[in-house]
């Protein structure tokens, strides 16, 4: 038998117990999550027959994150408040997934007053389930972050955790999200890379510490028209669906079609 059939098996045995199959299991519900409300939030905006989201005459839009942190704190709560055995591990495992899918669809909600769903602000949420996808996935592989996973002095795991979240946090800092993500895993190859690289003429690094020449560089090697950036533009369309104009963002309460 295959071995990617024979870990799919394994998860539901009885003597199982959770650790790398619940983070696939997570994985998975997460991604499958994903694609449906994505999917469905497209042919609600598309076509006339598909049900869409909850709305009340009261003017109230339930946004599918509602639900997703609903899934997320029960889910949550079981799994600290009980000692679970097969199959509940593996059940919780599964809702879990599937409330960060749906709260993350919408990630960009969080930080913004207005429903920014199907505007160019609203790509935040599709960065935030792609670093969440390698992040997991990376988990899944057995890449554990910090090397934690080695033993070592409390001292010495100190020092490696403090350089790992520097070099994360240069990464982060000058907006180098991806890189910054593989730097809690491999932080001197990835983390040093986005350390000496250039920053994006957007992130905070370079607001605070380039002159309008570095700016006029940042630009130019991160411009809409560069070859990356068309890559990633046709990628994200892919998986998420063309955004609106910028400037059309309306009030939240006031969104019909973003579920």
């Amino acid at each position: 038998m295959p071995s990617a059939a024979l870990f799919t098996l394994d998860l539901f045995q009885t003597h199982a117990e959770p650790g790398r199959e619940s983070a696939f299991l997570v994985l998975l519900a997460f991604l499958c999550s994903f694609g449906f409300i994505r999917t469905s939030a497209r042919l609600t905006r598309s076509v006339s027959w598909w049900p869409g989201g909850v709305e009340t005459e009261g003017g109230v839009h339930l946004h599918h994150l509602v639900w997703g942190i609903v899934m997320i704190l029960v889910s949550g709560f079981a799994a600290f408040a009980t000692d679970l055995e097969a199959p509940w591990w593996q059940i919780l495992s599964i809702v879990f997934g599937v409330g960060a899918g749906f709260t993350l669809d919408e990630f960009a909600l969080w930080v913004r007053l207005q429903d920014v769903y199907w505007s160019e602000q609203g790509r935040a949420s599709l960065d935030a389930v792609v670093l969440a996808t390698v992040f997991a996935g990376l988990v899944v592989l057995g890449v554990n972050p910090y090397g934690l996973d080695e033993a070592g002095s409390i001292l010495g795991t100190a020092a490696w955790f403090a350089i790992t979240l520097l070099l994360a946090g240069f990464a982060f800092w000058k907006g180098r999200l991806l890189l910054g993500m593989l730097a809690i895993f491999v932080p001197f190859l990835t983390g040093l890379w986005a350390a000496l690289r250039l920053a994006t003429p957007t992130s905070p690094w370079a607001r605070s510490r380039y002159d309008e020449q570095k700016l006029a560089r940042a630009r130019e090697r991160y411009g809409p028209n560069t070859r990356g950036a068309r890559f990633q533009r046709r990628f994200l369309n892919a998986i998420g669906g063309k955004p609106s104009e910028p400037d059309v963002a309306p009030p939240i309460a006031s969104r019909e079609s973003s579920d």
